[in-house]
């Protein structure tokens, strides 16, 4: 299968999840198979709720909307133009996906495939119910994609490569037991945003969703602030205020009065509005409903700093303070050639 016909087919993707891009779906009739495969989708998106309280239709239609916007014919051949698709031999690549938000390992899943390997998929149990439907329709748009394409839950066998995703714990493990092979080991990572104080109620928004969609449980999610001396968060806890509603869904709720209760009981000095806690802390990641803090003295002193520590941070949150810095609103906004971790999964998957 050539690289336009790979191409061609995740375009259709792209058209059919545009139908799920925001919680009233709405049935596209000049979409292929749609009379097969649109209410089949939607009983799909209702288990993954049932299964997971974190994946509510919001957060759920918010990712189709990513990935219907990023699968068009001008982004997947603007992605790929740098590359030499034409010389690969197909290999079996194993993907270990993470389940904290819907769809998190399509990228590597559209990597692989893409590049003209075959996929071996190893789903977290909390994101089941998606992806394999998405295969199915992948498969009838274009046949040939058919036996490129394996999920499984058993040990992963019979693979040349792997591309694994996990906890800082977990990846020791995959490190030690995919040595024999070549890998992509990803492990805990968080963002970051720097506040200068110059930013406007619109700027507080803006960063009001890096922090809040999708509960705060990716990595692009913003989880922890540096923040000049002296800084003044009434400004912050203003934009904040947007997502107010956020404290009706129980789960977080139930994170929300937890943490608070062990700030409160561990003398921990914090500031809160009723949905989200800010405290002091050189940590990165932060708890549910908790954000950190940090002040800086100087800005080449925090470069240095954010330099140092880079194998923490996934993304820096910024307006006018460095030149790798991503708008404030636009973390879970990536573009098809913004890697994770900035490690380039199509170069790896074209050197296996």
């Amino acid at each position: 299968m050539d690289l336009p016909k790979r191409i061609d087919a995740f375009v259709k993707l792209g058209d059919f999840l545009g139908q799920f891009s925001n919680p009233n779906f709405t049935k596209n009739e000049d979409v292929l198979y749609n009379d097969l495969f649109f209410d089949g989708f939607k009983h799909q998106i209702k288990l993954a709720e049932e299964h997971n309280g974190w994946f509510n239709t919001n957060n759920i239609a918010f990712a189709f909307n990513s990935w219907a916007n990023a699968l068009t014919e001008s982004n997947l051949n603007q992605w790929l133009s740098k590359y030499d698709l034409n010389t690969v031999e197909p290999k079996i690549v194993a993907i270990i996906m993470a389940g904290n938000i819907p769809l998190v390992g399509f990228h590597d899943f559209l990597s692989v495939l893409i590049s003209g390997h075959q996929v071996l998929v190893k789903q977290s149990s909390n994101d089941q119910q998606l992806l394999p439907f998405l295969a199915k329709y992948l498969e009838y748009v274009e046949p040939e994609f058919k036996g490129r394409i394996q999920f499984t839950k058993d040990k992963l066998e019979n693979f040349d490569a792997v591309i694994a995703t996990g906890s800082d714990n977990t990846a020791r493990y995959f490190e030690y037991y995919f040595r024999g092979k070549p890998s992509i080991i990803r492990k805990n990572r968080n963002s970051v945003a720097i506040l200068t104080g110059n930013e406007t109620t619109e700027d507080f928004e803006k960063l009001s969703e890096d922090i809040f969609r999708y509960y705060g449980l990716g990595c692009r999610n913003v989880s922890k602030l540096f923040v000049p001396k002296d800084y003044n968060f009434d400004g912050f806890f203003q934009g904040m205020y947007k997502w107010h509603p956020i404290i009706e869904q129980t789960k977080y709720a139930n994170n929300y009065d937890y943490n608070k209760a062990v700030y409160l009981m561990s003398e921990f000095d914090m500031l809160e509005n009723g949905f989200l806690m800010i405290k002091e802390d050189v940590s990165y990641a932060s708890p549910i409903a908790t954000v950190f803090y940090e002040y800086y003295d100087g800005i080449d002193q925090l470069q240095q700093k954010l330099k140092a520590d880079s194998h923490h941070i996934q993304c820096v949150v910024a307006k006018d303070v460095l030149p790798t810095e991503i708008p404030f609103g636009e973390t879970q906004n990536p573009q098809l050639w913004d890697y994770a971790d900035g490690v380039d999964t199509i170069a790896f998957l074209l050197k296996i």
